[in-house]
């Protein structure tokens, strides 16, 4: 009888030592005024069918960020890592000595990772063909994804963050131009340049140079305003504020244009850099069943696209391959609706039931997405017994070298050993990845908060995978 309540004893003590949040960790939350209730912890080993620590695991809280796993990992295991989107271009109208009598059309099927550079490559190839002088229309298909309207300031109110970009089956550059900012202190003047540059974009420059005192140059951004002025096709992008001195050169994205309308600029700008011309406008249609080929642009691959999404954290490729995905499961145009279905479709056939999941846009750029810390970690357990674990692995920033946790535990045991995709919205702060512990064995580690003090909460989320890297290392 006393080896039974030993032995109860003992599995009591267990379990509450499994249920409770490792000291340095509650430490970090009382100091930040994060109440133990608004998070939610997950750590297991990445074979182990019961886990380390569990708290709060169950409840359904806001990812952010880290709700990108989901949709790469699916993505990675559907499409498998070596798969490619294509953007195409055919001719309208008889060709000849360089000059194309009717249109040229320019079809879409999502790439994500469609840059400027890119673009120009997909033109090159055009104008190799013999293209010189267009008489008629750009014409724009863009019926791959259903998207409808929307209202870029709708989130949060800053509708030219480049993270507000809504998806596109021709997205460009992901819509955003990247302005390059040059102080000339002895002569007080701060230049600016952009790239791309789109011939339909007048960019006024009104900011002037402030004298600077050596303070820290964190907040420049916010000292700066771009306001935006569309008429017809046409944008007018006027930069005032203060920008100091002493904090040298910067660049600073902005996304000011509707897409066809940038697809538009920047074909302008490139297609004349190339000795071309285009005498008509821009509009949007399918691609005639008689149009004949011209080029064709393959994009980096799915394995490339992913180390972009999570390594920097980008939301609108991660929401072009959410509608991706509805649209490889037989639906074009697809929809978030779409995307969602496969996803769900995806989970079922894997096993990986998750009755809490709401799912908005895969991105994590959303105030309504719910998964639990325990479902993020069970499917952080399935990726790592998948084929496809090498390339979601490689695509996960490094603690203290690179992507989003590139500034993080510099000092620390866990950094190089650290691989998590880290979550940032107003309210919430979320961790998700894999950890190697000084001993060699690797764990699963998910922390989410969901308060308004999230913002504080770094310290705490970071001595939970210090705690990880120590305590289990025996």
């Amino acid at each position: 009888m006393r080896k039974v309540l030993f032995s109860l004893l003992c599995l009591w003590a267990l379990q509450a030592a499994a249920n409770d949040l490792p000291d340095p960790v509650a430490l970090a939350l009382k100091g930040a005024g994060i109440p133990q209730a608004a998070t939610a912890v997950w750590v297991g080993e990445v074979d182990a069918a019961t886990p380390r620590l569990e708290f709060n695991a169950r409840s359904a809280l806001n990812p952010a960020s880290t709700m990108k796993l989901l949709t790469t990992f699916a993505a990675l295991d559907q499409l498998g890592p070596a798969y490619v989107w294509k953007t195409e271009a055919f001719a309208v109208g008889t060709l000849d000595d360089g000059v194309l009598g009717g249109d040229l059309h320019l079809r879409g099927n999502g790439d994500p990772r469609l840059t400027y550079e890119l673009f120009g490559r997909l033109l090159r190839q055009i104008r190799n063909r013999g293209v010189r002088e267009i008489r008629g229309d750009l014409v724009l298909d863009r019926s791959a994804f259903a998207i409808g309207t929307v209202d870029p300031g709708q989130f949060d109110a800053q509708p030219l963050r480049p993270y507000n970009v809504a998806p596109d089956a021709l997205l460009l550059n992901f819509k955003a131009v990247t302005l390059q900012l040059v102080p000339d202190p002895a002569q007080k003047t701060l230049a600016v340049t952009m790239e791309p540059a789109p011939a339909n974009l007048d960019l006024v420059n009104q900011i002037t140079l402030g004298n600077g005192n050596g303070n820290g140059c964190s907040d420049w951004r916010e000292r700066l305003r771009a306001d935006s002025f569309s008429h017809g096709l046409t944008t007018r992008l006027v930069l005032t504020g203060v920008f100091p001195g002493h904090c040298g050169e910067q660049r600073w994205s902005v996304a000011v244009q509707e897409h066809p309308q940038f697809v538009l600029g920047v074909f302008r700008q490139l297609w004349a850099e190339l000795g071309g011309t285009l005498a008509g406008s821009v509009r949007e249609g399918a691609v005639p069943v008689d149009a004949r080929a011209l080029a064709v642009l393959p994009s980096p691959t799915l394995g490339d696209v992913v180390r972009d999404i999570n390594k920097y954290s980008n939301n609108v490729m991660a929401r072009q391959l959410f509608l991706t995905l509805g649209m490889e499961a037989g639906h074009r145009p697809a929809s978030a609706v779409d995307g969602e279905a496969a996803i769900r479709a995806w989970l079922a056939a894997r096993g990986l039931g998750m009755p809490e999941l709401v799912l908005e846009n895969g991105s994590g750029l959303s105030r309504r997405e719910r998964i639990s810390a325990e479902a993020l970690g069970r499917l952080l357990q399935a990726a790592w017994k998948s084929p496809v674990m090498p390339e979601l692995m490689a695509s996960l920033p490094v603690a203290a070298i690179d992507g989003t946790m590139k500034k993080r535990l510099k000092q620390n045991g866990v950094a190089g050993r650290a691989h998590v995709k880290t979550g940032y919205l107003e309210g919430v702060r979320s961790l998700a990845g894999y950890v190697l512990d000084r001993g060699g064995r690797r764990w699963i580690v998910v922390f989410f908060v969901n308060h308004p003090n999230a913002g504080a909460a770094q310290a705490a989320q970071d001595a939970l995978l210090q705690w990880v890297y120590e305590r289990n290392g025996g």
